[in-house]
């Protein structure tokens, strides 16, 4: 049995073992080709002690979450990586885990971290839609002489999956050739609305893996990341999309990317803490609904 060191949001031992788990939680503490705001890879750490100041019951779900099960995995070894060495061990690790039987998650890191995990699930589900949401388009397909940069995140992920992108408001003229514009919805129309929403996911295949750049929502709320693009999601639209989502879709996993923590506003930490718990309680109310 594995030994449990430390749990997400402190829980109880007895919901942190492997065997027992539902959930695996992978670090992926890479912050290379990040070319603004670093400190990405401190991201886990900040998020993991904001954990541990949560209340653990979820009023709109009427649920505890965690008494499901959530493992957390050794972090990935990445500092010392290339890009390309990163994305193969990610990619490995992430093909691996697709074997457990559990819902597989990540916290990066920054967006590159995303590649290899991508490639992972397009390999295993034949069909997948990649959501992601997102400030930025990256799908440069090569940036800083690497296609393994955050910028170029779902430039692969366009060629294996039905990629679909949520809240996109900065990218390059060039980046327009690679973009499948009925799949695009940009950040300004999305505001003061939801009738986005029922049309998005009717885009969407069964099987759904979401990539979240913290950066997608505005700054006004998640200041902490590489570069804070005016104009995102506020909480609760963000929270109504992702609710229909994880309901009406077989979410296969998920990502959350880009925290760089300030250690002088812990706001944006645990405003990342309770956006993965949500998107567990929305897990296992679709999985209650189902049963």
């Amino acid at each position: 049995m594995k030994k449990v060191t430390k749990t997400y949001a402190g829980i109880p031992e007895k919901f942190a073992r492997y065997d027992s788990a539902a959930v695996l939680l992978t670090s992926l503490p890479f912050d290379g080709t990040s070319t603004w705001g670093k400190g990405a890879d401190r991201g886990f750490e900040a998020f993991l002690d904001a954990s541990a100041n949560m209340e653990l019951y979820d009023i709109e779900t009427n649920s505890e979450p965690y008494r499901n099960g959530i493992y957390l995995e050794k972090p990935l070894k990445l500092k010392d990586c290339t890009p390309e060495e990163m994305v193969s061990k990610v990619y490995k690790k992430a093909l691996a885990q697709l074997e457990s039987g559990k819902l597989p998650t990540y916290f990066g890191g920054e967006h590159s971290v995303s590649i290899g995990v991508l490639r992972a699930f397009a390999e295993r589900y034949k069909k997948l839609t990649v959501l992601q949401l997102d400030a930025h388009a990256d799908l440069r397909p090569v940036y800083d002489g690497t296609p393994f940069n955050h910028a170029c995140a779902v430039h692969e992920a366009q060629k294996l999956a039905n990629l679909l992108q949520i809240g996109i408001r900065s990218m390059d003229v060039e980046e327009k050739k690679y973009m499948r514009r009925e799949n695009v919805y940009f950040a300004h129309q999305l505001m003061d609305n939801d009738f986005w929403m029922e049309e998005a996911i009717g885009k969407m295949t069964s099987d759904v893996y979401i990539t979240l750049d913290l950066d997608v929502f505005d700054p006004s709320i998640m200041p902490s990341t590489g570069t804070p693009e005016p104009g995102g999601l506020l909480w609760y639209q963000m929270m109504q999309f992702l609710r229909m989502v994880f309901l009406r879709k077989n979410v296969v996993g998920f990502d959350l990317v880009e925290l760089a923590p300030n250690k002088n506003n812990r706001a944006p930490d645990f405003l990342v803490a309770k956006l993965y718990y949500k998107m567990l309680a929305y897990h296992f109310e679709r999985s209650r609904r189902k049963s």
